[in-house]
C-alpha cells in the first residue's frame, strides 16, 4: 500500500485535477451507498461506467480506494483520506456554483456601506454607478458616519464594509483594499499660482484658506505639516464638507487641502488645479476598504474590486 503522506502528494498533484465534477460525485455516492450497483441507481448511470471510472482512478493513484467485499465495498485508509479530500471539493463546488448563480443575476442581493463625507462626494458615486449598471438587481445601502462611528456600524454589523480615510487598525475588522493618496493644495485654474506644480506652506498662507474642520481625517495632517514648519494655521472658513471645500477654491484667490481623489470631476473639466506641497515629511492619506471578516458575499466582492479599479485610476494614472 503506498504510504499515506505520499498519497497526499498524489491527491494534491496530478490526481486532482483528473478528479472533475462527475468523478467526485461517483465517489461520494458509492462510498455512501456501499455499492457501485445501488450508486448507479441512484444516479441513474450504468454501474459498469462508475466502476471503469473508478478502476482508472485506483490504477493512476497506484492504490485501491475501496476494498471489494462479497456484500459491500468499503473505503480503504488511502480511500477515507480521497473521500474527504473529494467531499471538500464538492462543497467548495457547490459554493462557486452558488457565486455564479448570484453573478449571473438570477437572484437578487444587497450589501450595505458605512462611508465617510469624503467617499460619498467624490469616487464612491463614480464606483457605485458603474457597479449598478451591470448588477441591476443588487440593492446597495449606504451611510456616513465620522471615523468612530463608521468603525462601530461595521463592528457591529449596521454595514458590510466600511469605506473612509485613514481608518484606525482595530480588532475584529479587516482590510480588504487600501491606498495611499497624496494630500496637496487645490486652487481654481485661474488662481494666479495654479501655473505651478508645486506649492509651499508660506505661499499658502498668502491667500484664504478653506480648511476641513477638525472631524475630519485632513485636520490632523495639516496640523502636523504646519506645526513641523513653525508655521500657524489660520483658515479663513472650517467646514466638515467636501463639497463645499471644493466650491470655495473654485472662487479664484481661494486655496484648499484635498486629495485629487476629492476633485476627479473639477480636474478632468480643468476647473480645479492639483499642486504637490514642498514640504519634507508629508505623510500621505490611506483610503481604506474595511469590514468584519473575509467577504462572502459575491456582490460586495465585486464592488470592492470597481472600488479598487477607481482608486488606482484616478489617485494615480491622472494625478500624481
Amino acid at each position: 500500500m503506498v504510504p499515506q503522506n505520499v498519497l497526499i502528494v498524489h491527491l494534491l498533484g496530478e490526481s486532482s485535477v483528473m478528479l472533475h465534477s462527475r468523478l467526485l460525485t461517483y465517489l461520494d455516492t458509492v462510498a455512501r451507498c456501499g455499492s457501485i450497483r445501488k450508486a448507479g441507481e441512484h444516479l441513474n448511470v450504468a454501474s459498469t461506467a462508475i466502476n471503469r471510472q473508478i478502476l482508472t482512478l485506483e490504477q493512476d493513484l497506484g492504490t485501491p480506494i475501496f476494498q471489494r467485499l462479497p456484500r459491500k465495498l468499503v473505503l480503504t485508509a488511502s480511500g477515507e483520506i480521497l473521500l474527504a479530500h473529494v467531499r471538500e471539493t464538492l462543497k467548495n463546488m457547490n459554493h462557486t456554483r452558488q457565486i455564479l448563480e448570484d453573478l449571473k443575476g438570477l437572484k437578487r442581493g444587497e450589501f450595505s456601506i458605512a462611508t465617510m463625507v469624503g467617499p460619498v462626494s467624490t469616487f464612491l458615486p463614480l464606483a457605485l454607478t458603474d457597479f449598478h449598471n451591470t448588477h441591476q438587481n443588487v440593492r446597495t445601502h449606504v451611510s456616513t458616519y465620522g471615523t468612530h462611528d463608521l468603525v462601530e456600524a461595521v463592528k457591529n454589523g449596521q454595514a458590510d464594509i466600511g469605506i473612509g480615510f485613514d481608518i484606525p487598525p482595530e480588532n475584529g475588522l479587516v482590510v480588504q483594499a487600501s491606498r495611499s493618496v497624496p494630500l496637496g493644495v487645490v486652487m481654481s485654474a485661474q488662481h494666479p499660482l495654479a501655473h505651478q506644480e508645486s506649492i509651499s506652506l508660506e505661499d499658502c498662507n498668502a491667500w484664504p484658506l478653506i480648511v476641513a474642520d477638525d472631524s475630519m481625517a485632513i485636520r490632523p495632517h495639516l496640523e502636523d505639516l504646519y506645526t513641523a514648519k513653525g508655521l500657524t494655521l489660520a483658515p479663513s472658513l472650517e467646514t466638515n464638507s467636501i463639497e463645499l471645500m471644493r466650491q470655495m477654491a473654485l472662487v479664484p484667490g481661494n486655496i484648499t487641502f484635498l486629495t485629487p481623489l476629492d476633485i476627479i470631476q473639477e480636474q478632468s473639466e480643468g476647473k480645479l488645479k492639483f499642486l504637490t506641497l514642498r514640504e519634507n515629511g508629508i505623510h500621505p492619506q490611506t483610503v481604506s476598504i474595511v469590514a468584519r471578516s473575509r467577504i462572502s458575499n459575491p456582490f460586495t466582492s465585486l464592488f470592492i474590486e470597481r472600488v479598487e479599479y477607481f482608486l488606482q485610476e484616478y489617485s494615480s494614472a491622472h494625478f500624481v
